[in-house]
C-alpha cells in the first residue's frame, strides 16, 4: 500500500497564503473571523498567515466591521492593489487599445490610438509608448497582447497578418523595449478567455469561440484550456474552402451586410459545423461585432441548421462579454501570470485544499 503524501510546512503555507489571497480577492476585504470559516483553518494559522501576508505586503488592514452593532470592531484585511500591475493590449490593424490594471483587477489606465494606415511605422516602438502611457509611470509585471494571425506557442514567432510593420519578433521587440514579461497570443484565443470567465462560456470546461469581425476566426477551449495547437493554427476555420470560396470571405462584413438574415446564418452555420464534427465542444459561441450584433435571432437560426446536420447536441449561444473582449481576455491572462508569481502557487485551490498545521 503506497503511503500518504503529506505537505511540507513551507508547502503547506504556500498553500493556505494562496487561498487565503484568493479569497480576498474573489470576495474582498475579510476578517480573520471570516478567513477561518471559509477555509477551516484554525485560529492560530489564521493568524499567522494574516501576520506572514501583512509582513510580505500583499495584505493591509482594510478598515473595521461591526460599527453598527454594539461590541468590540473586527479589523478588515484586504489585497495591496498595488502590489503589482499588469497590461493588456488589443492591436488591429486600425487601432491599438490598453488597458492597464492593478492586481486586484481594477483599471488603472487606458489608451487608444489609431495605427498609421500607410508606411512601414515602428510597430514595436509605437506599442510600447501606448503601454507606457496606459501605466502612467507604474511598473508593470506582465504585459499581454493579442493580434491577429498566428502566434507558435513554443517559440512566441507571429505569422504576418497584413499590419503596417508587423515582424515576426514584435514579442521579443516589445520585451526588450519595455523592460518586461511580454506574451503575444492570437486576439481570439484571449477573446475565448474572456468568454469562458465572464461571458457565455462561464462555468464550461469545453467550448468553442467562432469569430465574426474584421477577420473571421475560432478559438478552442477543451478541458478547460485554449488549444493552440502544435504551430498556434488551431481554430482558423477561416481558410476554410466553402462553397468554392474562403469561409473568411464569405463572412466578411462588407458581405454580410448584403445578405439577407437567413442567408448569413446558413453561411455561418457551414463554420460551425466544421467546429463540431471535429470536436464535439458542446457549445459554439458567436462572437466579434458580427456574432454579437445577431443576437439571440442568429444563434437560434444557427442552431436549427445546425441540428439539421450533425447529430451532436450543441448549444449556440452569442457572446455575453460586454466591452471588448480581446482586451479583456488579455488582461486576465496578465494578471493570472503576475497573481502565480506574486501570490504563489497553486491557483485555483478552493477550501478543501487547505491544510492545518
Amino acid at each position: 500500500m503506497a503511503g500518504v503524501k503529506t505537505a511540507t510546512p513551507t508547502l503547506a503555507r504556500a498553500i493556505n497564503d494562496r487561498l487565503a489571497l484568493d479569497l480576498l480577492l474573489e470576495r474582498g476585504p475579510l476578517t480573520a473571523p471570516q478567513l477561518r470559516a471559509l477555509t477551516g483553518l484554525s485560529r492560530p494559522t489564521v493568524s499567522d498567515l494574516v501576520e506572514r501576508l501583512c509582513a510580505g505586503g500583499l495584505v493591509e488592514a482594510a478598515g473595521e466591521t461591526g460599527a453598527d452593532r454594539r461590541g468590540p470592531n473586527a479589523r478588515l484585511y484586504g489585497l495591496v492593489a498595488g502590489r503589482a500591475h499588469v497590461a493588456g493590449v488589443d492591436v488591429r490593424r486600425g487601432a491599438v487599445h490598453v488597458t492597464a490594471a492593478d492586481i486586484t483587477g481594477a483599471e488603472v489606465g487606458a489608451v487608444s490610438r489609431p495605427l498609421p494606415a500607410a508606411g512601414t511605422p515602428d510597430l514595436a516602438a509605437l506599442l510600447s509608448d501606448a503601454v507606457g502611457e496606459a501605466a502612467g509611470g507604474r511598473d508593470l509585471h506582465t504585459v499581454v497582447f493579442g493580434a491577429p494571425g498566428l502566434v507558435h506557442p513554443a517559440t512566441g514567432l507571429a505569422a504576418d497578418n497584413g499590419m503596417p510593420g508587423w515582424r515576426p519578433d514584435l514579442a521579443a521587440a516589445l520585451r526588450e523595449r519595455l523592460g518586461v514579461r511580454v506574451l503575444l497570443d492570437n486576439e481570439v484565443n484571449l477573446a475565448a478567455v474572456a468568454e469562458q470567465r465572464a461571458g457565455a462560456a462561464a462555468g464550461r470546461a469545453d467550448f468553442a469561440l467562432l469569430w465574426l469581425d474584421d477577420g473571421v476566426g475560432a478559438a478552442v477551449v477543451l478541458g478547460g484550456r485554449v488549444r493552440r495547437g502544435a504551430s498556434g493554427g488551431a481554430g482558423e476555420v477561416g481558410l476554410l474552402d466553402v462553397d468554392g470560396e474562403m469561409f473568411c470571405h464569405a463572412l466578411e462584413a462588407r458581405t454580410a451586410g448584403l445578405l439577407g438574415e437567413a442567408e448569413f446564418a446558413a453561411r455561418i452555420t457551414k463554420g460551425v459545423f466544421a467546429l463540431v464534427a471535429v470536436l464535439d465542444p458542446g457549445l459554439v459561441v458567436l462572437g466579434g461585432s458580427l456574432g454579437r450584433g445577431g443576437g439571440e435571432a442568429l444563434a437560434a437560426a444557427v442552431a436549427g441548421h445546425l441540428a439539421a446536420l450533425s447529430p451532436a447536441p450543441t448549444e449556440i449561444r452569442t457572446s455575453a462579454v460586454e466591452g471588448n473582449a480581446v482586451l479583456q481576455g488579455a488582461v486576465l491572462t496578465a494578471l493570472d501570470h503576475a497573481r502565480d508569481d506574486v501570490f504563489g502557487p497553486p491557483r485555483n485551490s478552493g477550501p478543501e485544499d487547505a491544510v492545518q498545521m
